[in-house]
Order: structure tokens, then C-alpha cells, then sequence
């Protein structure tokens, strides 16, 4: 069974797309020690140049009171500037040359600091030459563009984007958030709102075509909340429920209303009345990165060019004339490094916590963004709501999660879903290898950092389907779940024997995406094992 797998490190060519980008130009990408700053630490910038840049002099510029930083050369026009210092080289044989890392320290700051820099590196030998600013090339953007190419089944463009003398803002904040408790002992149920259940007394819509809407409502969860209380579950996360063209809802045409296709605001209120009622929090998925096509914002953008909201967007000679999601003109990017575009989507995170009092947010593909904007992000939320979750879908590699510390409360654990479906579903993996793989997992990243384990998703081929129906494969699989310190996730239907009919040809994503079944559609011995392997969870726990 082979696997698929969506995302920048879809195929070793991918990989090593990445692999290079970072090691060309000067490189930052949030690289600080240590990474979640308290008061009164100072704090050690990393920056990797790379053989492309004949780099002799290089400057942190920051400031402390909000601004831009700006300055040139060593020398701040606005804020204060320190040197770097070249402190190791080292050969790297897949770029095939040497690559330099270069540090400098940004003094202590007080509770509530907010830390906003650049770095610029440049050659003193040359007078003539400009200043290049981290991160250039943007290496995030080149992966982008080459799997968008790889999904497209054409040839990645072979380009270094980004401005060279356009400095990229960084950001921290020094300050001691951390999760909320009762997120440490969550058990999540992930539900793809449009096809768990349509409540009301009312049927599906239709169930053949799983790439159209099936008539899944709020009010058809609110229905089912014993059953989800039984099964043991204390959080709900909502796929996206905002008014969208499509039926997964992650291109939002309005952020502050909920489409009334699911049931409307008085839905969502009452289903958070009920869950709240039995002790079980909700979580909104929210997509920050893009939205719709069709959103007003953007099509005054595409419109106008004297428009505000033109800046929102990356306008390019791209196929699609702007900055999308991996290439898709149907979902246009938000830049964030705009302040009313980051202000804006700000005002949207506090507004569902304040007004309809969700429990937190699942960051819908959080490496867009990247780890700057959700440092603001973060505290915004935690301002609005102290015990609010918010935890990012980034699909990257383990060293790319690290950056995430100290800007979210955690992140979704892809490395660990792949090594459970490696072991359980494919049978690649003996149990000794993952014991291995979870210990040094486990090692690598802080305790305060909580990740999600799940074993499937929206994205994903259904476990049982990779397994090849093998019930007791799965049984095993949620066993060692459980016995995780993450806060397991149950994709809908998982736990009474969901599956799909087809792999992901024809129907790519949504192949995993087929209704929920209830009654004695059910395996009652799989929700029994589920319900017992909860229990045992929580009596670990206690």
C-alpha cells in the first residue's frame, strides 16, 4: 500500500528541494536559544550563510516598542543594531560546499517585551554591493513552488524568490505562556462537520460523491454529544464552519459568520452550550494562511490596485498572478507581514473565543504564516481566553517544529502518525524500531510542548484502509496511542470501523472523507475496545 502523503516533503526530490533552499543565501528562520525566551535570559540569534553570499559583515537591527526595525550596514536607523560573528563552519556534502553559521546575542528583556528584528549580512570589501536581509531566498516559497509543481505533475520552476534587500521582520515575545492544563489530558475527536451528521430528523443529502456536500450540520453534532461523551472524549475539533464555495470549508468567504448550510450561529452556540455542558471543550479549525477566492477582500485586491487590501496579497507573474496555496488560484495567500492584514486576522482569533466562547484553534496549514505571526497570534489568544488550546498543522520536519516552540502551544505530530502507520498499518516497522523512534521523539522536543498523536485524518488514507481492513492492526495502533503523552486525536469514525471505498484515485483527498455510519452500521467491538482504551488512559492520567 503505498502512501500519500500531502505536503512540502511529499517525495525525497522534495526533501531535497529543502534541503538546499535553507542552505542557500542567509538563512535565520527563527533559529534562537533559547527558543521560548523567559525574562531577564538573553537571547543568541542563528544564521547559516551559504557559500552563494561573500558575507564578511553581518548585523541584527531590532527593536522594542512594536516598530520595524531598520537599519543598514551595522548601523540602526531605527532601534538598535548588534554585530554577528561567524562562530563555526562546516562542509555540507549534499550542497557541496561550506556553509557558515553566525550568531549574536539580543540582550535580556523584561515580562511583556515584544522582540521585532532583521538580519542583514553584507560584504565590507565592496562598497558598491547591498545588504542582504534574512531569510533570502525564501526557502519556504521554493518548496512551495516545487510541490506545487510535483502535485501539478509538471517541472518545479527553477527560481530564488523573494527580495534580497527586503528584510524580513522576526519576532518573540518574552513571556511564560503555557498550555492549558486541561489540554494535557484532552482526548480529541476530530469531525469533518459536513459528513458526521446532518441532525434534525433529516437524511444525507447524497453519500456516492464524496467530493460533494453531504449535508453534515452543527446541529446533527449537538445531537450525537452522549454518544461522544460516552465514547470518553472531552474535546471537539470542528473542521472549518465558515460560509466557503466548498464543501471542506477551508477557503472562508466571510471569518464572522458561520455558513448556514451547518446551521448558523445559533447552531455553533448551541452545540458549545452542550459540550461545555458534559465537560467537553471545542476547537475551531481556523485557516489563516488563505482564503477563498470569492472572499470580498481579495476580490477588491484583484480588482483595484489602489485598493488597501492590495498589500494583503502577494501579487506575482505566477499562473495564478498571486501568491496561492501550493499553486491553487482558488485559495489566494494573506501576507502577514502587511500590519492591517495581520491586525485583521488577529481581530477574527479573539472574536470567536470573546463572542461564542470556543475553547481554542487548529491552525490549518501553520507554516505559511510561519512561526512570526503566530508569536502574535498566540498572545492575542491567551489575552482574550488565558486556557485556550491552539495547536498548528505543520506538515515539516521535526528541526521546522522546534520553531513553533514558544509561538503555539503545540503542534500536530506528523513524524509520530507516520511511525504509527509505518509499524501498525504497513507493517514496515517492528514494535522495537518505534520504541526506538519514540524515545528519541520524545527527547527532541520540550515537555511544554504539547503534540497531538493521531493516527489518521481529512488529508490522509483512512488507517483501516492502509491496514487493509485489519481491525486488530488497528486496535494495536490506538493501544500505543494511548499510551502516548500527546493528546490523542479519533478522526471521526475511526472507532467503530469507518474505512473508505477507494484509494485516492480520482478522488484525492476526500477519498477519506465518507460519512459517518451509525447503528448497527457500527463495530460494536471496536467502539467497545476505544471506550476501554480511553478509560485505561485516563486512569494513568489520574
Amino acid at each position: 500500500m503505498e502512501e500519500h502523503i500531502f505536503g512540502t516533503y511529499a517525495t525525497d526530490e522534495l526533501k531535497l528541494v529543502h534541503h538546499r533552499a535553507m542552505r542557500r543565501g542567509l538563512q535565520h528562520w527563527h533559529a534562537l536559544t533559547p527558543r521560548d525566551p523567559e525574562p531577564g535570559q538573553p537571547v543568541t540569534v542563528t544564521v547559516r550563510i551559504g557559500p552563494d553570499l561573500p558575507v564578511t559583515q553581518a548585523a541584527v537591527y531590532y527593536t522594542l516598542d512594536g516598530s520595524e526595525p531598520v537599519g543598514a550596514r551595522g548601523q540602526a536607523a531605527n532601534g538598535f543594531a548588534v554585530p554577528l560573528t561567524c562562530r563555526a563552519v562546516a562542509w555540507d556534502s549534499l550542497v557541496w560546499d561550506y556553509i557558515a553559521t553566525w550568531q549574536a546575542d539580543i540582550p535580556a528583556q523584561p515580562a511583556g517585551a515584544v522582540v521585532r528584528y532583521q538580519i542583514g549580512g553584507w560584504n565590507d570589501n565592496a562598497a558598491e554591493s547591498g545588504e542582504v536581509y534574512a531569510d533570502w531566498p525564501d526557502a519556504q516559497r521554493t518548496a512551495e513552488m516545487a510541490a506545487a509543481a510535483f502535485f501539478q505533475g509538471v517541472d518545479p520552476p527553477h527560481l530564488q524568490p523573494g527580495d534580497p534587500a527586503r528584510g524580513k521582520t522576526f519576532t518573540y515575545h518574552v513571556d511564560r505562556l503555557s498550555p492549558p492544563a486541561w489540554a494535557r489530558e484532552a482526548v480529541i475527536y476530530q469531525i469533518f462537520v459536513d459528513r458526521f451528521s446532518p441532525g434534525q430528523g433529516r437524511d444525507w443529502q447524497q453519500t456516492e460523491d464524496v467530493k460533494k456536500p453531504c449535508g453534515g450540520t452543527l446541529w446533527g453534532i449537538a445531537e450525537q454529544i452522549d454518544y461522544l461523551h460516552d465514547l470518553g472524549v472531552n474535546c471537539l475539533w470542528l473542521t472549518p464552519i465558515f460560509p466557503s464555495p466548498s464543501h471542506h470549508r477551508y477557503d472562508a468567504t466571510d471569518y464572522r459568520r458561520v455558513a448556514p448550510q451547518l446551521g448558523g450561529e445559533n447552531a455553533l452556540r448551541a452545540l458549545v452550550a452542550a459540550a461545555h455542558a458534559r465537560g467537553i471543550r471545542v476547537i475551531l479549525d481556523l485557516v489563516c494562511n488563505h482564503l477563498s477566492l470569492q472572499h470580498p477582500v481579495f476580490q477588491e485586491a484583484l480588482r483595484d490596485p489602489a485598493s488597501p487590501y492590495r498589500g494583503w496579497f502577494s501579487f506575482d507573474d505566477s499562473p495564478a498572478g498571486y501568491r496561492a496555496f501550493f499553486g491553487s488560484r482558488h485559495m489566494p495567500q494573506l501576507d502577514f507581514y502587511h500590519p492591517a492584514a495581520r491586525a485583521w486576522m488577529l481581530d477574527h482569533a479573539r472574536f470567536w473565543l470573546r463572542e461564542f466562547d470556543v475553547d481554542g484553534y487548529r491552525l490549518d496549514y501553520g507554516n505559511g504564516p510561519g512561526p512570526d505571526f503566530w508569536s502574535d497570534f498566540w498572545a492575542v489568544c491567551k489575552a482574550e481566553k488565558a486556557d485556550c488550546f491552539c495547536f498548528g498543522e505543520i506538515v515539516e520536519a521535526p528541526d521546522t517544529l522546534l520553531s513553533y516552540v514558544g509561538r503555539l502551544d503545540g503542534v500536530l505530530d506528523f513524524p509520530l502518525e507516520a511511525a504509527l502507520r509505518k509499524t501498525y498499518g504497513l507493517g514496515e516497522w517492528t514494535e522495537a524500531e518505534f520504541e526506538r523512534f519514540v524515545a528519541r521523539h520524545l527527547a527532541y522536543f520540550p515537555e511544554d510542548f504539547l503534540m497531538p498523536a493521531f493516527l489518521d485524518n481529512h488529508d490522509t488514507n483512512r488507517f483501516l484502509f492502509i491496514a487493509g481492513g485489519d481491525k486488530d492492526a488497528l486496535k494495536r495502533a490506538a493501544a500505543a496511542q494511548m499510551r502516548l503523552p500527546g493528546p490523542p486525536i479519533i478522526y471521526y469514525g475511526t472507532e467503530v470501523g469507518l474505512s473508505q471505498r477507494r484509494g485516492n484515485g480520482g478522488y484525492g483527498l476526500d477519498a477519506a472523507r465518507e460519512v459517518m455510519v451509525w447503528g448497527d452500521a457500527q463495530d460494536r467491538d471496536l467502539l467497545e475496545c476505544y471506550r476501554g482504551l480511553i478509560r485505561e488512559r485516563r486512569a494513568r492520567r489520574s
